[in-house]
């Protein structure tokens, strides 16, 4: 458990406390996606799943819980009330691909993983060709995110693109809804 010092090392978990866990930034949360966690809130309440994601501004966590009738749970968990975060176990290949397909646009369904990486990498090559700086991002770096203020999620169409600046978003939509248009 705790002692003086913090968090006692442990070799196949971490443990992580309140304090130390609204410190951390994005990329130290990402450490603990789609893997099994125990999460003891405040009033001592204790949840187990697996980590989705953290809001990078909240630290709120989603749980996700697979159940026996093939349906699913998700849960919320105010970043404050956090006590600790304690890795349980990491998740095999195939949970691991429900996690990261559990959201995924009904737009994906009718392209293969082959055709989606296709389509990313014509309009990555697109848009750095029309001087727009783009990389990728997230766990399989499917998200391409352009100047840091734009994603576009697969299939990369103009409907994919989420900003909270409209000028760029309508930019980068008229831009991607032209290389389509060539592209066809």
């Amino acid at each position: 458990m705790l002692g003086a010092g913090g968090p006692t090392q442990g070799s196949s978990s971490q443990l992580v406390t309140m304090s130390e866990w609204t410190k951390k930034s994005p990329l130290e949360w990402e450490d603990y996606v789609y893997k099994e966690v125990r999460v003891i809130a405040s009033e001592k309440k204790e949840y187990k799943g697996w980590l989705l994601t953290t809001d990078p501004v909240s630290a709120n966590i989603v749980l996700v819980n697979f159940l026996e009738d093939g349906s699913l749970s998700v849960t919320g968990i105010m970043g404050h009330s956090v006590q600790t975060v304690e890795t349980v176990s990491e998740a095999d290949p195939r949970v691991r691909e429900q996690l990261a397909h559990l959201f995924t646009s009904a737009d994906c369904k009718g392209y293969s993983p082959e055709d989606l990486e296709k389509r990313k990498n014509s309009l990555k090559k697109w848009l750095e060709k029309n001087h727009i700086p783009v990389t990728e991002q997230g766990d399989a770096q499917r998200t391409l995110c352009v100047a840091g203020v734009l994603t576009i999620d697969p299939p990369y169409a103009p409907e994919n693109c989420s900003s909270s600046n409209e000028i760029i978003l309508s930019r980068i939509q008229d831009l991607i809804q032209g290389h389509l248009s060539a592209s066809q």
